[in-house]
């Protein structure tokens, strides 16, 4: 460990929960250099939903790269972006009825968000990007500014503006859903509020808590950018690609938005890979307006066709992880009935699942604890309080019930412990 702590930045945050040194990994099954395995209900924050090197989409990585073929590309016309555009229309936008373009931002999630907000900008000629309690978008500053963690606004060292901020649903004990509010601070000429660009939200806040919005609110919310001509505005970078069950998350709450920001596990393999996708009338963007050296990984456009060939032709995966997600759910509502001191709850949708302590302190214990017995996780929302499920939606029946119970253990330790 001395040369990480010698050499790297103390800005290095996972690592200090996880003290170990990894090296290979498969499925949903992480090695450290001792030999020990864990098992990973943390799945790279949810990068890597169909689990670590799967041997599909590593077979393609592998066949690509052995053949000489393009990596490094910027914007120009490939093989692999024809491939994956065509598959990803034929896959995953058609049968869905969306009518969207595509835009490769950058690498990574927050350049989708950067991008989705300018574009919204652009196209209204507004400032104000409504965004929501606990939401969590992305560590620059524009993401930044849309994002509700006090500590992380606060790294960003300058004022974060262009930004109003709304109560996510049931944050004030199921008083939003008929966003009175809202409306009111839109039609009030003296509310303060400047007429918003876009609307920001997560169908299912994952950084945030694991909070869960209901298909009556995100109806609602809809309802209300369409009568204020706001942008509508999902990003579905932790929540897509399946985590919920759909590969859209906002499929069954009966929503279209304008704009969607997708990343995380696109790629499949835990590559970068970002997607900001927007109705075609929104495309007002001039050649090179927004751009990025790395916005064209060829790599990653293999093993997302990939990934959407392999999983996504019919509807037999999601039928998969809501089966998980129902059995998923009830072992946590066990876990939370047996601890009545700890006053624990759940709540999630899909493999997104978490289990909330009244003891903010006690998630992290609980976290601590499963590490020493083999399984990954990690803490989320405002206080920590979350213990957080994203275990890869491949996880097989064996290494879900090891893992649930090496948890059961580390709560019942931290309860004899801690209560």
């Amino acid at each position: 460990m001395q040369v990480f702590e010698k050499v790297e930045s103390e800005v290095r945050s996972y690592c200090r929960s996880w003290p170990a040194v990894f090296t290979t990994a498969r499925g949903s099954r992480l090695d450290d250099e001792t030999g020990k395995s864990y098992i990973d209900f943390f799945a790279g924050a949810g990068s890597l939903n169909y689990g670590h090197n799967h041997p599909v989409l590593k077979e393609a990585l592998l066949s690509y790269l052995a053949g000489d073929n393009i990596v490094h590309t910027l914007d120009v016309y490939t093989q692999a972006k024809r491939d994956f555009l065509q598959t990803f229309h034929d896959v995953i936008l058609a049968p869905r009825g969306l009518d969207y373009k595509v835009q490769f931002p950058g690498p990574a999630g927050n350049n989708a968000v950067e991008a989705a907000l300018k574009l919204a900008r652009k196209y209204t000629g507004r400032e104000t990007v409504v965004s929501f309690t606990n939401g969590f978008h992305g560590m620059t500053l524009g993401a930044l500014a849309v994002t509700g963690n006090s500590m992380k606004r606060g790294g960003a060292g300058v004022p974060l503006n262009n930004a109003a901020t709304m109560p996510y649903d049931n944050y004030m004990d199921g008083q939003t859903p008929d966003f009175l509010w809202l409306r009111s601070l839109l039609e009030d000429s003296g509310s303060g509020l400047d007429q918003p660009a876009a609307v920001i939200v997560e169908t299912v806040q994952g950084e945030g808590g694991i909070n869960v919005a209901t298909a009556e609110w995100l109806r609602g919310l809809q309802d209300v950018c369409r009568e204020h001509d706001m942008l509508f505005i999902v990003d579905d970078i932790q929540m897509g690609c399946g985590r919920t069950g759909p590969f859209f998350s906002f499929e069954r709450a009966g929503i279209v938005p304008d704009i969607v920001t997708l990343s995380k596990s696109l790629s499949g393999m835990g590559l970068p890979f970002a997607l900001t996708l927007m109705k075609p009338h929104l495309d007002v963007w001039e050649p090179g307006e927004h751009n990025g050296t790395f916005r064209g990984f060829a790599p990653a456009f293999v093993t997302a066709t990939a990934a959407l060939e392999e999983f996504w032709s019919d509807d037999e995966f999601t039928k998969s992880v809501d089966i998980k997600a129902t059995w998923l759910d009830k072992e946590l509502d066990q876990i939370a009935d047996a601890h009545p001191e700890l006053g624990l709850t759940t709540r999630g949708r899909g493999l997104a699942r978490g289990l909330v302590f009244e003891e903010s302190k006690l998630a992290g214990l609980t976290c601590k604890e499963a590490f020493e017995g083999g399984l990954i996780m990690e803490t989320s929302g405002a206080e920590d309080e979350v213990v957080k499920f994203l275990p890869p939606l491949t996880t097989s029946e064996e290494d879900f019930e090891l893992g649930i119970a090496i948890l059961r253990d580390a709560v019942d330790t931290v309860a004899k412990e801690h209560a």
